[in-house]
């Protein structure tokens, strides 16, 4: 299951048309690495964030000593988001942030660190609520469970919070026409389905105006599935 998720994700990624090689890439919550392939097979070099000692000790046995592909082995460093500015030093040309920012009870902070780390794009995915307001909806998780939140709240902010957050953070923001294809990404935001189902929405955020027919500078009511 997580693996569908995952490739998905990655699938829509590469389907968005932005330049992904040879980049300097700052990978937050990385968890045990899988999704640092994708950048690392595009000739990237990798600095990996994961705040569970486990998933980084997983995360490096991934990797050869030589390095992988021909590209010098990535970094991993265990710590928090919120510690980042701490931890990280220097600006990298993307900053990715995939499946985290909704393990966190105070996201706001964290993606003002991100930004400060960013010199070019930060590629955004995350759990969020339905909704025409600006919330957070804190979310009680399991701490326990190395795929939640490791102080045991998270939260599911609204689309309109995070576009607004972002937009103060960075020159340009976007959400693509599309979404990936798997259920837990809605093509139709203006009225929720029964019960509260999980559903995820992806954001791009750049310091340079993209040209990209993919991408849109609102919040879109209704996309469609990534081709």
């Amino acid at each position: 299951m997580y693996l569908r998720h995952s490739q998905r994700r990655l699938e829509h990624l590469a389907s968005l048309g932005l330049e992904l090689h040879n980049r300097t890439v700052l990978d937050v919550g990385a968890g045990v690495g899988d999704h640092a392939t994708f950048f690392i097979d595009r000739g990237c070099t990798v600095v990996s964030v994961e705040g569970r000692q486990d998933n980084c000790d997983a995360y490096a046995r991934l990797f050869p000593n030589q390095g992988y592909a021909g590209v010098p082995m990535p970094t991993i460093v265990n710590a928090r988001a919120e510690e980042i500015d701490d931890r990280v030093e220097g600006t990298f040309d993307i900053v990715y942030c995939y499946g985290l920012l909704y393990h966190l009870v105070d996201p706001a902070p964290v993606l003002a660190s991100l930004a400060r780390r960013c010199a070019g794009l930060l590629l955004l995915e995350t759990q969020v609520s339905y909704g025409s307001d600006e919330q957070i909806h804190p979310a009680a998780e399991l701490a326990v469970c190395p795929s939640q939140a490791m102080s045991g709240l998270g939260c599911r902010p609204t689309r309109p919070w995070v576009f607004k957050r972002l937009s103060e953070l960075f020159e340009h923001v976007y959400v693509p026409r599309t979404q990936p294809s798997h259920e837990d990404f809605p093509l139709d935001w203006r009225t929720p389905p029964p019960g509260t189902p999980p559903v995820r929405a992806v954001f791009v955020a750049s310091r340079q105006k993209l040209h990209n027919p993919v991408l849109l500078e609102h919040l879109p009511d209704q996309q469609v599935r990534c081709p």
